[in-house]
């Protein structure tokens, strides 16, 4: 009589692995939480700083048409530097100038009419303690008008 051998190598793994994933935990799932990060959004104003500098420091992108000149990012010589400088302190110094004649003692503008070379200022009372300013540019035509308190 012949007797045949049965693999029970195979078998035995298939069913074992069949047991291990019959006894698995069950999977479980829960509802999603949304947490802002931006504070633009509702997130922390603590992660303002950090998200800024995450992007600047990630931003590669330059604007070919931009002017560097226009916004201050061009390189300037020591000596354009100092005429930049010269002709700020000299409009301050003329600014000062123009302003303690519209001022009084007070502290109080003065209602009238000062007349530079370059510019006509225009201070009115128009009531209720304000005064409006206007001044005009002679070269150009142009003028602005501002209201203050006294």
């Amino acid at each position: 009589m012949k007797t045949t051998r049965k693999p029970r190598g195979a078998a035995l793994y298939a069913a074992a692995a069949l047991a291990a994933a019959l006894a698995g935990p069950t999977a479980c799932a829960t509802e999603l939480v949304y947490f802002p990060l931006n504070p633009s959004f509702g997130g922390s104003p603590l992660n303002g700083p950090v998200l800024l500098n995450s992007a600047l420091a990630t931003n590669k992108h330059t604007d070919p048409d931009a002017d560097d000149e226009l916004y201050g990012n061009s390189q300037q010589s020591p000596l354009q530097i100092f005429q930049d400088t010269l002709e700020r302190s000299i409009l301050g110094r003329l600014a000062a100038s123009a302003t303690s004649r519209i001022v009084g003692e007070d502290g109080k503008l003065i209602p009238g009419n000062l007349e530079t070379d370059n510019f006509t200022i225009n201070i009115v009372d128009i009531g209720g303690g304000l005064l409006s300013i206007t001044t005009i540019d002679k070269v150009t035509g142009g003028s602005t008008t501002f209201q203050v308190g006294q």
